[in-house]
């Protein structure tokens, strides 16, 4: 991250940050901070600082929202999208963010997620999903993969994994993207996309986590694991011009689903004009 960039939207009092050696998450929070970047220094686009708002839950992920330097809100674990519906309703007008890891938001903050997704609210949620709970020891989480292992699966994940993205399009979300760690560039661009979306996006981003996820699976360290992200995840127009052969390994980063709906905030408060217009108040 670019030392500008540090100073003028990270709060340097609260760092060095706690994320272990190698954890994709900062590399997500920068891609969140740049992406901020160049749509506030964008006159043509309407976001601004002051209208920027960053919530998280509870979680590895979630330590971001303290670092980026924005009106931000640390809420309870699972519930930091039910927050930031909250904050939408009462401030439209703003830019409302949630940083959530894979955990976070679909294992016990699941119902806020497909419920908001549902009605359209117009939020811009990025997950750092690194496939495993990373703060409290290295349990399996909704998006581990059938097989691998992890503090609560010593013999291996009997679960089939959610994909959160496709969660987030199938419960009614009008945009959902996929990134990953290693493709920064291109997961800024989604991010970017996502904020100036109206209604509900989500971009389901793969981190990295070594310490647990890597180490227990024995897939080496950070290095290896952003390797395999690299040889293993390919933007869509690489995907979109392989053989189905060749695809049968690779997971697609890009956008997944764009769709129009009305926006629930914009609803609500034409359905408050309408309901006084007709009471005469």
């Amino acid at each position: 991250m670019p030392s500008e960039l540090v100073h003028k939207y990270l709060r340097i009092d609260h760092l060095p940050h706690i994320w272990c050696a190698g954890c994709g998450n900062g590399i997500i929070m920068r891609d969140v901070a740049v992406a901020l970047q160049e749509l506030i220094d964008d006159p043509e686009v309407p976001v601004s600082r002051d209208k920027t708002v960053v919530v998280s839950g509870i979680g590895c992920s979630s330590r971001a929202a303290g670092y980026l330097d924005f009106d931000s809100i640390h809420t309870t674990h699972g519930r930091a999208i039910a927050f930031a519906t909250g904050i939408k309703f009462a401030r439209p007008d703003l830019e409302v963010i949630v940083l959530t890891g894979d955990g976070d938001c679909s294992a016990i903050g699941g119902n806020h997620l497909i419920h908001a997704a549902r009605r359209n609210i117009g939020l811009t949620v990025v997950t750092f999903n690194n496939d495993i709970y990373g703060m409290t020891g290295g349990q399996y989480s909704p998006t581990t993969p059938t097989g691998d292992k992890a503090t609560t699966a010593p013999y291996g994940n009997l679960d089939r994994p959610f994909d959160i993205a496709q969660l987030a399009a199938g419960a009614g979300a009008t945009f959902t993207a996929r990134g990953s760690a290693y493709h920064a560039r291109e997961t800024t661009e989604l991010i970017k996309q996502g904020i100036l979306h109206k209604g509900f996006s989500l971009i389901d981003v793969y981190s990295v986590c070594p310490t647990y996820y890597g180490r227990k699976n024995g897939r080496g360290g950070p290095v290896e694991m952003l390797q395999w992200q690299k040889e293993h995840m390919v933007p869509a127009a690489t995907y979109y011009a392989m053989s189905e052969e060749a695809r049968r390994d690779k997971t697609l980063v890009g956008v997944l689903t764009h769709t129009e709906n009305p926006e629930y905030t914009e609803q609500y408060a034409a359905l408050v004009e309408r309901v006084r217009a007709q009471s005469g108040k």
